[in-house]
């Protein structure tokens, strides 16, 4: 096994021992419906009960994470993916009865089994929470079964179509991250060349990549009235238990605040020489580029984690001892970079596709981060291990300024200018940007109808537009970038997380570098190791601060403005 390959033997040792474990959690998933199913208001002992249903999703998680890592790492497995999901369907439909049958239940009974079951207590309040949206029984069994069907059906549809996507440059055919990667050019000319063949690419598939988002739009606007939500992002806040009010305020704080990209990027194009400063433009590499193999960037994440916390260290050693990594692209090999948490019973996997650039020590500094966090969460149960996206993005992010204040410690001039242009640009991208994708989300899912490529183009732009203000021209080719966006396909309204989690670690990452909380460390990692057994509000609190405060999020705009004016202070 390569040492820059993952091993997921440690989930299973072939397929064939996949097939067996569905066989055995069928039965297992029917001997429970067959004991609870209607009964649950009459359960002696409800703590066995939802212990045996809790070890039955795991085991169910426990054998998706393997089909799809599987098909991660080499998309022509779908067949085998797809088969893995329909019969893990049927184990589904078999525990779907109870988290049905608990809201059902008067509030006086439910509210002594949470009494009385403190380690689910968070979770039980929360499906409680949702009550008004579930559907009945059998309804609920038809929408289990045309899932796979629908928009998860188009989203496959989404990931096979863009790992097959290859663009011609230069005599090559490069995949998306390839091609993407050349936006970091130093050579302008090979950048406007990327950009403009990449577009081409885009504009050629772009009636097949807006059917499918169409069709994600449908199946949202469809569930969110069978459900009786507000609106197409309503589920998301629920999910990631904060309100539409703090949501509206992060994008209000955020959006006034996008003169300083602009104050930022019109430095940039000084630095650089330009005259106007084009989309292709925005990573444009200052000061001396960094090319970083990855046993280089090995090496920075450890010290600088260990700098931190010997025991993110030890984790992400582990990660890269015990083989969680798939490192770089490969033929058929699904792009982008993600952690994947798995279960307790193995670990965290992350997924890269490393370039030796700049950007990618910091993909992997963001992913480890991401694993770290689940890995801790592993000390709570697996109904309790899933945290909500807002503060499933805070480990990540806080990973990666680590990273990024170790590394400035050891440059100097044209290597500390690079850096905090690839930094800045970086917040950017994970704020300001994640915010134009939300309220680009907003509008196209306010709209009723189908709507056409040109219609979807000129909803892109003009949302795109807001962050530069006037500093960078976006190009007419520009138009076609919103069809290779995955969350958009994969999770509607994910993105905002990004930009709440962005400036939540502002203001964490402040408070730590100030000192003034002695127990810092402790704290931080004991909310890592909380996992979703508490809300976010919860968790930050015991830091001194208030998400629900439209202030707070001032306090992570300030530490961004700060950094800018650290750039700005750069000469030519």
């Amino acid at each position: 096994m390569s040492a820059l390959k993952w091993n997921l033997k440690d989930l299973f040792e072939n397929d064939e021992l996949v097939e067996s474990s569905i066989k055995l959690l069928t039965k297992s998933s029917l001997a429970f419906r067959n004991k609870y199913e209607n009964k649950l208001k009459d359960v002696s002992n409800f703590a066995e009960c939802i212990k045996e249903y809790e070890d039955l999703l795991q085991e169910v998680s426990h054998i998706m994470s393997y089909a799809f890592l599987s098909f991660a790492s080499d998309t022509t497995q779908g067949a085998f993916y797809a088969k893995c999901e329909e019969e893990c369907k049927i184990i589904e439909e078999n525990l779907l009865f109870f988290e049905l049958e608990f809201c059902a239940l008067d509030d006086e009974f439910s509210k002594k089994l949470i009494d009385e079951n403190k380690d689910y207590s968070f979770y039980l309040s929360n499906l409680l929470k949702d009550k008004k949206h579930r559907l009945s029984k059998q309804e609920e069994r038809i929408m289990l079964y045309l899932s796979s069907t629908g928009a998860d059906a188009f989203a496959r549809l989404f990931d096979e179509s863009l790992t097959e996507l290859k663009v011609k440059f230069e005599g090559k055919k490069l995949g998306i991250e390839e091609i993407l990667s050349k936006l970091y050019s130093k050579d302008r000319s090979e950048r406007k060349r990327a950009a403009k063949n990449f577009s081409k690419k885009l504009k050629k598939n772009s009636k097949l990549l807006a059917y499918i988002l169409n069709t994600i739009r449908k199946e949202l606007r469809v569930k969110s009235t069978l459900r009786a939500y507000e609106d197409a992002e309503s589920f998301r806040h629920i999910s990631n238990q904060i309100s539409r009010k703090s949501v509206d305020a992060l994008i209000k704080t955020s959006e006034a605040n996008f003169s300083i990209v602009a104050k930022y990027y019109k430095k940039k194009k000084e630095l650089l020489g330009f005259k106007e400063l084009k989309d292709y433009d925005r990573y444009a590499p200052l000061g001396k580029d960094l090319n970083i193999k990855f046993d280089e960037a090995k090496d920075i994440v450890l010290k600088a984690f260990e700098a931190f916390s010997p025991l993110f260290s030890d984790i992400a050693k582990q990660a890269f001892d015990e083989h969680w990594i798939d490192v770089y692209p490969a033929n058929n090999k699904r792009g982008g970079a993600f952690s994947h948490s798995t279960t307790k019973k193995a670990h965290p996997y992350v997924l890269l596709n490393y370039t030796d650039k700049r950007r990618d020590l910091f993909t992997l500094a963001h992913e480890l981060g991401h694993s770290i966090h689940q890995k801790l969460s592993y000390k709570v149960s697996f109904l309790n291990q899933d945290t909500p996206l807002t503060t499933a993005e805070t480990a990540s992010v806080f990973a990666e300024m680590l990273v990024f204040d170790y590394v400035k410690k050891n440059l100097k001039n044209e290597e500390l200018l690079g850096l905090y242009a690839s930094k800045i640009e970086d917040i950017f991208a994970t704020l300001f940007r994640q915010i134009n994708f939300t309220t680009f989300e907003r509008i196209i899912h306010a709209k009723d109808a189908e709507l056409s490529v040109d219609e979807i183009n000129s909803i892109w732009l003009k949302e795109s537009k807001k962050m530069f203000q006037d500093s960078l021209s976006l190009s007419d080719n520009y138009k076609y970038w919103w069809s290779y966006i995955p969350h958009f396909i994969h999770s509607p309204f994910y993105c905002y997380a990004y930009s709440y989690a962005q400036l939540l670690v502002l203001a964490l990452y402040g408070l730590y570098k100030s000192k003034k909380l002695d127990n810092f460390t402790g704290l931080y990692i004991d909310m890592l190791s909380s996992g979703g057994s508490k809300s976010p509000a919860e968790l930050i609190a015991k830091f001194g601060f208030n998400v629900d405060d439209e202030k707070f999020w001032k306090i992570g705009i300030l530490e961004i403005q700060n950094l800018v004016d650290e750039f700005l202070r750069f000469k030519i």
